[in-house]
């Protein structure tokens, strides 16, 4: 008896700035994320990209990728797609764009991947306010002068 529908294990899951793929077929990924580190605020990324590429499947499928808030509650982006594997020796890649991202604060997000509603993977993504250093030289007290420099 062979299998109608075998449940297919994610190879890999990479969260990115961008998702190009050439003419013979073959991806590339620029700015792979592991953190975002950010000197203000809230922040808007202007777009995020998850590469998910499954493996060893048979039939009929459907991906869920979720982006969720520090509160481990909130979903802050959600995208469904369907998704077949005709053979278990093939491969089917996904890529979820989510555009206008807003982070309001500084936390560890996570992004989460399903398939059939089975979580498969769960990885976080940490937002780091770093604000930029002050001014290297100390402030002057109030009411006195910069000093001379000798010689002027």
């Amino acid at each position: 008896m062979n299998p109608t529908r075998i449940l297919p294990d994610l190879q890999c899951s990479l969260l990115c700035e961008e998702v190009r793929q050439e003419i013979n077929g073959s991806f590339f990924l620029i700015g792979v994320i592991n953190f975002i580190r950010v000197p203000k605020l809230p922040v808007v990324a202007f777009r995020l990209c998850v590469f998910n590429r499954w493996a060893a499947g048979l039939g009929q499928f459907t991906e869920c990728v979720r982006l969720i808030a520090p509160d481990q509650m909130t979903v802050m982006r959600k995208s469904e797609v369907k998704f077949t594997l005709q053979d278990a020796a093939l491969s089917a890649t996904n890529v979820t764009v989510m555009p206008q991202v807003e982070f309001k604060a500084a936390g560890t997000y996570y992004v989460e991947v399903l398939v059939d509603d089975v979580m498969k993977l769960r990885y976080p993504v940490p937002i780091i306010h770093a604000p930029p250093p002050e001014s290297q030289a100390p402030p002057a007290a109030p009411g006195l002068a910069p000093p001379e420099t000798p010689g002027a």
